[in-house]
């Protein structure tokens, strides 16, 4: 049975840093393509990183690039978010996923795929506030 489960939420000021993982079971880990999206408040899901299979290409969101780093560790099955300089923007659920494939735009995939417990985490909360 697949497993993802996120952890390393919380509260944190403005311009703070956080560290979120994804712990997988169930599924060959190596052979996905792994990414994190976010829900906030009142919003739709908002894809915010992606990384392939071997942790050699990664992808950002314009919204995080440069503040966010994605990475995997293929032995240990886990995902993983550093996030900082977060801003109160950045509040939101978040929420680790799987994908056996890159489709070409990610952001369209994200709202658009079925968000189901198969390849969805039951999502971490982020809340920025001073």
């Amino acid at each position: 049975q697949v497993h993802l489960v996120e952890s390393g939420g919380g509260f944190v000021q403005p311009g703070g840093s956080l560290r979120l993982s994804c712990a997988a079971s169930g599924f060959t880990f190596s052979s996905y393509w792994m990414y994190w999206a976010r829900q906030a408040p009142g919003e739709g899901l908002e894809w915010v990183s992606t990384i392939d299979r071997d942790g050699d290409t990664t992808l950002y969101a314009d919204s995080v690039k440069g503040r966010f780093t994605i990475s995997r560790d293929n032995a240990k099955n886990t995902l993983y978010l550093q996030m900082d300089a977060l801003e109160s923007e950045d509040t939101a659920v978040y929420y680790c996923a799987r994908s056996l494939f890159a489709p070409s735009d990610w952001g369209d995939y994200v709202r658009g795929v079925q968000h189901d417990s198969t390849n969805w985490g039951q999502g971490t909360q982020v809340t920025v506030s001073s």
